[in-house]
């Protein structure tokens, strides 16, 4: 596994010829915000299911300050039955606890749990006063260019966010909550007998990832706030309007391979922070992908499937062939 990774890293070093990046990007230094490469930092943009690390700080506040509790049930209300997809789509009345709503949340992008999170701890069984609350808690944060207008990113014209601001949201979330770090790292997660997998592949693909977020809607394209770990410095990317998925992951990885690579240099060089890094042309309003992104749901366009070489290939036909041996084998054994 560790000898794929480096030679993914390795294939995105040698040079990638993939979709040309379409939207905003910045990477830091998770710990110290030492910012490693920026590019339309300060340009604003949808955020998605980013939103959703900003739903998870006020949950993780709301444990620390004993507001909710990890086992306590929070119901499926109406408002968060009728969520689209991504969603667990329990029947209205169902409960479930808030550890499994928090990690359905994170893991699998559930726009269901948002809501069930947000009137859990927003009160009056609506989510206005969580609402506010990520308001208050970005302007707190420093996200000046950010404003929340539910807790999912399901897409609403008035919810922007930045790079830049999305940055400072994920340093907070690792500094002020480090005891989380596990959710953030996990691929999968069991509800009932379901298993729900995460979108973000780079925790299988990436050597030392380790989180964090996904979003995905058709003005914003495909993003990423993806971090990972070796030696123990810990970086984090901030990927914004990517057209596929994959160029998504391949984007972030090349980006932290590149930290990882040229950090010494960039302490000797450069000392600009997520702070002070220099603010980048910028227009009005959010850019919006839709027209470029390979999304059926978007455009009629679909992403291309990728094509097995020939070792995968030989690898399937030899899964294939042990598998009718397996079942040949218990046939003759019933």
């Amino acid at each position: 596994m560790v000898v794929r990774r480096i030679a993914f890293a390795l294939a995105l070093m040698l040079g990638w010829s993939g979709t040309a990046p379409a939207g905003p990007a910045i990477l830091f230094d998770a710990g110290s915000g030492r910012v490693l490469y920026a590019e339309d930092q300060d340009q604003p943009w949808h955020p998605a299911s980013l939103t959703k690390i900003m739903t998870a700080y006020l949950v993780f506040e709301a444990l620390k300050n004993n507001t909710i509790t990890l086992d306590q049930k929070i119901p499926v209300s109406a408002n968060a039955h009728a969520q689209p997809p991504s969603k667990l789509g329990l029947p209205v009345g169902a409960e479930i606890t808030v550890n499994l709503a928090l990690k359905a949340l994170i893991i699998k992008s559930a726009n269901d749990a948002a809501v069930m999170l947000a009137e859990a701890i927003g009160g009056g069984g609506t989510d206005e006063a969580f609402i506010r609350s990520m308001n208050a808690t970005a302007l707190r944060l420093g996200m000046t260019q950010t404003r929340f207008v539910n807790p999912h990113g399901l897409p609403a014209p008035e919810q922007v966010t930045t790079a830049r601001d999305l940055a400072r949201l994920t340093k907070a979330v690792l500094a002020d909550f480090p005891g989380q770090s596990e959710l953030w790292s996990m691929a999968d997660m069991q509800i009932g007998r379901r298993r729900l997998r995460t979108h973000n592949g780079l925790l299988r693909t990436y050597e030392g990832a380790d989180g964090l977020k996904t979003g995905f809607i058709c003005d914003s394209g495909f993003n990423v706030v993806a971090t990972a770990t070796r030696d123990n410095r810990r970086l984090a990317a901030v990927v914004l309007g990517e057209y596929t998925s994959r160029d998504r992951s391949l984007r972030a990885a090349s980006l932290l391979e590149h930290g990882f690579r040229t950090y010494g240099w960039k302490e000797i060089f450069s000392s600009a922070t997520v702070e002070t890094v220099p603010v980048s042309a910028e227009t009005a309003e959010p850019r919006s992908v839709r027209e470029m992104v390979l999304s059926f749901a978007c455009n009629g366009k679909r992403q291309a499937r990728a094509v097995p070489t020939k070792r995968q290939k030989k690898a399937r036909v030899k899964k294939r062939d042990t598998a009718a041996a397996g079942n040949a084998a218990a046939a003759k054994s019933e």
